[in-house]
């Protein structure tokens, strides 16, 4: 779509070019960044962030941690607990016991699916609680505490 064209519309059509996408592809789990929008459909930022927006109004797509959009498919359940709290729950699910050696900082961003600089912080606010110690560069975080079952939902 050219700049020169009347931007009236031009993000309605943009939205629906994005739905079509979703619908093609019943794998895509994520919408392209708005860098990409803006370059593939030659629009400008305020144009891409109203096509999000519409995806947002109409339940197609939501906002993920980190500024992208992820499509939201009905009968998909998505874990919309803050990354310390899963990670804390690694604890219960491996089987972890006090003492033992925490996964580390890029095992977790793999497992998440998010940045390495993302888990550090939550694991930062899981040493400030007291659920584990160490870490650092280097160090091998360990577990200082098991969540009791009460303190998670």
């Amino acid at each position: 779509m050219s700049q020169q064209v009347s931007p009236r519309g031009t993000f309605l059509k943009i939205a629906d070019l994005l739905k079509r996408q979703i619908a093609d592809d019943p794998d895509m789990a994520e919408l392209p960044s708005l860098a990409e929008v803006m370059r593939d459909h030659k629009v400008s930022r305020g144009v891409a962030v109203r096509a999000f927006g519409v995806l947002g109004r109409e339940g197609v797509a939501e906002p993920a941690p980190g500024g992208r959009w992820r499509v939201v498919r009905s009968g998909v359940r998505i874990d919309r607990r803050p990354l310390y709290q899963r990670i804390a729950e690694v604890i219960t699910t491996d089987a972890l016991e006090v003492g033992e050696a925490f996964p580390s900082a890029s095992a977790l961003a793999e497992r998440f699916g998010v940045s390495r600089p993302t888990v550090t912080k939550a694991l930062d606010k899981l040493e400030a609680a007291g659920v584990l110690a160490g870490g650092g560069q280097g160090k091998v975080r360990t577990v200082r505490t098991v969540p009791s079952r009460e303190g998670r939902s």
